[in-house]
Protein backbone atom coordinates (compact mmCIF):
# COMPACT_ATOMS: atom_id res chain seq x y z
CA UNK A 1 0.00 0.00 0.00
CA UNK A 2 1.39 3.07 -0.54
CA UNK A 3 1.15 6.51 0.99
CA UNK A 4 -1.88 7.52 -1.51
CA UNK A 5 -3.93 5.09 -0.37
CA UNK A 6 -3.93 5.82 3.22
CA UNK A 7 -6.42 7.69 4.52
CA UNK A 8 -6.72 9.00 8.37
CA UNK A 9 -9.52 7.82 10.22
CA UNK A 10 -12.69 9.73 10.02
CA UNK A 11 -13.51 11.24 13.79
CA UNK A 12 -16.80 11.27 15.32
CA UNK A 13 -17.49 14.93 14.54
CA UNK A 14 -16.31 16.91 11.85
CA UNK A 15 -16.83 20.36 10.18
CA UNK A 16 -15.95 21.89 6.66
CA UNK A 17 -15.14 25.55 8.22
CA UNK A 18 -11.76 26.15 9.13
CA UNK A 19 -12.58 28.39 11.98
CA UNK A 20 -13.96 25.56 13.82
CA UNK A 21 -12.13 23.39 16.45
CA UNK A 22 -13.38 20.27 14.38
CA UNK A 23 -11.67 21.09 11.12
CA UNK A 24 -9.17 18.49 9.86
CA UNK A 25 -7.32 19.42 6.63
CA UNK A 26 -5.80 16.34 6.13
CA UNK A 27 -9.26 14.27 5.78
CA UNK A 28 -10.08 16.90 3.41
CA UNK A 29 -7.53 16.02 0.60
CA UNK A 30 -10.07 12.99 0.03
CA UNK A 31 -13.51 13.09 -0.31
CA UNK A 32 -15.85 12.88 2.11
CA UNK A 33 -19.48 11.47 1.83
CA UNK A 34 -22.72 11.65 4.60
CA UNK A 35 -25.81 9.53 4.67
CA UNK A 36 -28.05 10.73 7.04
CA UNK A 37 -31.06 8.29 7.38
CA UNK A 38 -29.86 6.68 4.80
CA UNK A 39 -29.76 9.10 2.54
CA UNK A 40 -26.74 10.57 0.62
CA UNK A 41 -26.50 14.45 1.69
CA UNK A 42 -24.53 17.09 -0.46
CA UNK A 43 -24.66 19.94 1.85
CA UNK A 44 -23.38 19.15 5.28
CA UNK A 45 -21.48 21.72 7.24
CA UNK A 46 -20.50 20.03 10.06
CA UNK A 47 -21.60 16.21 11.41
CA UNK A 48 -21.40 14.39 14.79
CA UNK A 49 -22.11 10.65 14.97
CA UNK A 50 -22.48 9.77 18.11
CA UNK A 51 -25.01 12.51 18.89
CA UNK A 52 -26.92 11.91 15.65
CA UNK A 53 -27.03 15.36 13.80
CA UNK A 54 -25.85 16.90 10.64
CA UNK A 55 -25.85 20.73 10.40
CA UNK A 56 -26.82 22.19 6.97
CA UNK A 57 -26.26 26.04 6.20
CA UNK A 58 -29.83 27.92 5.86
CA UNK A 59 -30.92 29.30 1.83
CA UNK A 60 -30.64 32.99 2.32
CA UNK A 61 -30.26 33.85 6.32
CA UNK A 62 -27.30 35.00 7.53
CA UNK A 63 -25.53 35.11 11.32
CA UNK A 64 -24.70 38.73 12.55
CA UNK A 65 -20.87 37.87 10.95
CA UNK A 66 -22.21 37.29 7.53
CA UNK A 67 -21.63 33.04 7.39
CA UNK A 68 -25.01 31.27 6.65
CA UNK A 69 -27.16 30.31 9.64
CA UNK A 70 -26.92 26.32 10.26
CA UNK A 71 -29.84 23.85 10.81
CA UNK A 72 -29.40 21.24 12.94
CA UNK A 73 -31.29 18.09 10.94
CA UNK A 74 -31.61 15.08 13.84
CA UNK A 75 -31.24 11.40 12.56
CA UNK A 76 -28.48 8.40 11.70
CA UNK A 77 -25.49 9.73 10.72
CA UNK A 78 -22.70 7.51 8.73
CA UNK A 79 -19.51 8.94 7.36
CA UNK A 80 -17.65 7.42 4.21
CA UNK A 81 -14.92 8.43 1.81
CA UNK A 82 -16.04 8.10 -1.47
Amino acid sequence: MTDATIRPELPDRLSVNPRSKFYNAAIFEHEVGIKLNGKERFDVEEYCISEGWVKVASAKALDRRGQPLLLTVKGTVEAFYR
